[in-house]
């Protein structure tokens, strides 16, 4: 195996290393060490045990999971005829990786690319592909290669036991996302006696390291409720003024590669986008979505938003020569919040009770996001 300057000891290579010594006893951290897969899979999973919070890489872990499954399904690790084998139907693998814990809004990206250049950064000298795919007839295999070890004159196969540690983060995640929901509706009974506390959690969760789509939740949470105590008053005619408050709406799941618009607010027509890049490339095209209409910016990032703003600007004018077009983006950037200003905003609305309501969003839009259900609680 070629060792690379991604391997990391965490949390999880401590279960990792157990699952395989219960397998395979003495040889376990020979297979540990000769396995890219395996490092691989150590790698995507040093968020186990770091909370809701943090990113949890489902994505690439289940295009292995499910084409692997497929592949014990059919006995290929103890009958010697996958190189036979039709494929795994797109169809079956696609839809199989959305029923499983998080999965239900993945989409095709890591089955088709991601998952594989991500194991080519990780492995720039291995000479195995892990997803292999025939576009002509849309089916998937598993590169066997990278599942078979030879351990002295013994040839093992890791399948099962990559089945095995994906179960076992999948468990930890769970958990961590229980402990959280449970945190959410325990505090939701404090947010009136012990409001520094309900604001010290809210507040944890504007970290940097935060999961993205648990960032974007958040924003939104205290977003929707900071407007929806401003008033504005519109009519079509002078005699007929209308009083509303701004209401700002999610438009699309949270953190998806979807090309559509985050959040929208009404009447106003504003439109804000998450993003927690500082690549401009990113801010041109979301500007481009939508025609170069003005756009808000909420980025997950500490630093002073007039520096975020100088940075596009300046990274902007290594790529484009012609300062009129530069001039027409920058124009399009209505306002930038990041995350000093998203906890501004949470301290006036904690000032006026508003923690409850921030945090009955948060626990309401993350049993959606991560597919968590009624039917989940009671089982």
């Amino acid at each position: 195996m070629n060792k690379t300057q991604y391997y990391v000891e965490h949390s999880f290579t401590a279960e990792i290393k157990s699952i395989l010594f219960q397998n395979f006893g003495e040889t376990s951290d020979e297979i540990f060490s000769k396995s890219e897969l395996i490092q691989y899979l150590n790698f995507k999973t040093r968020s186990a045990n770091r909370g809701s919070k943090s990113r949890s890489s489902f994505a690439n872990l289940y295009a292995i999971y499910v084409i692997i499954e497929d592949y014990l399904d059919n006995n290929f690790d103890s009958i010697n005829t996958y190189s036979t084998y039709e494929g795994a139907s797109y169809t079956k693998i696609f839809q199989r990786q959305r029923t499983l814990p998080f999965g239900s809004k993945l989409q095709n990206h890591a089955l088709n690319n991601r998952m594989n250049a991500e194991f080519e950064k990780f492995f720039p000298n291995s000479v195995f592909k892990p997803i292999l795919r025939n576009l002509e007839t849309n089916r998937y295999w598993i590169n066997e290669n990278l599942l078979k070890l030879r351990i002295g004159e013994t040839e093992i196969n890791i399948a099962p036991v990559i089945i095995n540690i994906i179960d076992e983060y999948i468990k930890s995640k769970q958990n961590a996302f229980d402990r959280f929901v449970k945190d959410c509706e325990e505090l939701q009974t404090l947010s009136k006696t012990e409001p520094s506390r309900v604001l010290s959690f809210i507040n944890n969760l504007l970290a940097p390291t935060s999961d993205a789509r648990l960032f974007e939740i958040v924003s939104y949470a205290i977003l929707k409720n900071y407007y929806s105590s401003q008033k504005i008053f519109w009519g079509f005619e002078l005699d007929k003024i209308n009083e509303d408050s701004l209401k700002l709406f999610k438009t699309g799941r949270t953190n998806a590669n979807d090309g559509g618009i985050d959040f929208v607010m009404q009447p106003l027509g504003r439109f804000f986008q998450v993003t927690e890049t500082l690549d401009f490339r990113k801010y041109f095209l979301d500007i481009d979505k939508i025609q170069k209409y003005p756009m808000t910016f909420v980025v997950k990032s500490i630093e002073p938003t007039e520096i975020i703003k100088e940075k596009i600007f300046v990274n902007a004018q290594k790529t484009y020569s012609i300062q009129s077009i530069i001039t027409r983006y920058m124009d399009c950037i209505e306002e930038i919040v990041n995350i000093p200003k998203l906890k501004y905003i949470l301290e006036s609305v904690s000032e006026n009770n508003g923690l409850n309501n921030i945090l009955d969003e948060i626990l309401l839009q993350s049993k959606i996001e991560f597919n968590y259900t009624e039917e989940d609680e009671e089982e």
